[in-house]
């Protein structure tokens, strides 16, 4: 068995988690302690603090307790809002806190995109503008080549979890361009992981959503191989990138 362990901020999207779990189909399992959202408000301000030291620190200990080899803190813009390096350097307090291999969601994507050899990459933001922004400036500071991006505006993570299938297919068509390789869908607060596959069939492409990479670069973390087509392209790669 191997225990993966998520820190995962308020509640929207965490059954995700355990709908990849099951998808996963494997002796591995998904732990998920949720941290103080705080402020629920895709706002610069308010997601520096969502991912301040010690509200991350806050859901270690319960975390440690369940056995986990990992630990992912399950939020993009909570990370990226930070920057390249700033991102960096709340992993590393993370890791030290959690006495175990740590990342974000936001490096999650980066491995993910390089996992893929994807060159040009389009991102489908369901937050405000300026926000989708400064997750591009982080991919580009990746070396990952941002053709465009689209914000759509949602200020709260409890609005995106009450999206449906027919919100997410319209973020992903108003985002994609064709000249994308990829197509990457930054909230950890829209439910993606029951139509990831549909989504790429609809755009011919990989589409990479961030509860997905999420549990990926978990996996990543701990050297573990799954094959899980449902999960799109991603999980049918082989072998999986050692960072």
């Amino acid at each position: 068995m191997t225990a993966l362990g998520f820190l995962y901020p308020g509640h929207s999207a965490e059954d995700d988690y355990q709908r990849i779990e099951h998808l996963l189909g494997s002796d591995i399992r998904l732990d998920v302690v949720h941290t103080d959202i705080g402020e629920d408000a895709h706002r610069v301000d308010a997601l520096l603090k969502m991912g301040s030291a010690d509200r991350l620190a806050a859901g270690v200990e319960e975390l440690r307790l369940t056995g986990a080899e990992a630990v992912v803190w399950a939020c993009t813009s909570g990370s990226f809002v930070y920057g390249w390096e700033g991102a960096h350097d709340q992993v590393r307090a993370l890791a030290r806190a959690a006495g175990m291999p740590a990342s974000s969601t936001s490096f999650a994507f980066v491995h993910a995109v390089r996992e893929l050899e994807l060159r040009k990459v389009a991102i489908g933001a369901t937050y405000p503008a300026d926000v989708a922004e400064l997750f591009a400036e982080f991919l580009t500071a990746a070396g990952v080549e941002v053709v465009s991006f689209h914000g759509a505006g949602i200020v709260t993570a409890a609005e995106v979890g009450e999206w449906g299938e027919p919100e997410l297919l319209t973020l992903a068509q108003e985002s994609d361009t064709p000249d994308a390789d990829a197509l990457l869908l930054p909230d950890t607060a829209l439910h993606t992981a029951s139509h990831i596959a549909s989504l790429e069939k609809r755009l011919t492409k990989p589409v990479l959503t961030a509860n997905q990479v999420t549990v990926w670069e978990a996996l990543r973390l701990t050297t573990r191989k799954v094959n899980a087509p449902s999960l799109g392209t991603l999980f049918t790669r082989e072998p999986l990138v050692q960072a």
